[in-house]
């Protein structure tokens, strides 16, 4: 019986590199979202001489907004990676090494998931008022109110794991 006990434990252990495919396909998430920033990049400056500046600060916007889903992943595939799969132990010395790769444990992961969804929502919501006349008030209603669900979401998350610490 113990046997089999320990047989199962391993097999339940050894399940977690399931999750690596998973990780492969952030990466590849990655590459997606670099065509989309250079395709927007290009946007931006073969119009650059003849666009608004709404018009190029939205681009811009649209590029920090990139920026932000792409530190996110990055962030989620480290993170997720050694916590959940295996220790890069190879790369602990490295000199390019994250500061925090290694260190942000789930629950920190987990308010940098909530803080990068605020900011991400937030500058969604900047664009759209760059264009509030083509909205309708009940579209930027809701759009004002998602956004300010993830923001108290969020606070309410960090002041749960502040209260859970002390």
């Amino acid at each position: 019986m113990k046997k089999l006990e320990h047989a199962f434990e391993h097999f339940l252990f050894t399940s977690r590199w399931l999750l690596g495919p998973v990780y492969l396909a952030l990466v590849v998430t990655l590459v997606v979202l670099l065509v989309k920033a250079f395709k927007q990049l290009w946007l931006l400056i073969s119009t650059l001489m003849t666009a608004e500046s709404e018009q190029i600060i939205f681009g811009v916007l649209s590029l920090v907004d990139i920026s932000l889903v792409m530190n996110l992943l990055v962030i989620i595939i480290f993170s997720g990676y050694e916590n959940f799969v295996s220790k890069m132990d190879e790369l602990h010395e490295h000199a390019d090494r994250p500061e925090w790769m290694g260190h942000i444990g789930f629950t920190d992961l987990k308010l940098k998931l909530i803080g990068s969804i605020v900011a991400i929502s937030g500058i969604e919501l900047l664009k759209a008022f760059m264009y509030v006349e083509n909205l309708s008030d009940r579209d930027l209603g809701w759009m004002v109110g998602i956004h300010l669900t993830f923001v108290v979401s969020g606070v309410l998350y960090a002041f749960m794991d502040r209260l859970s610490h002390h």
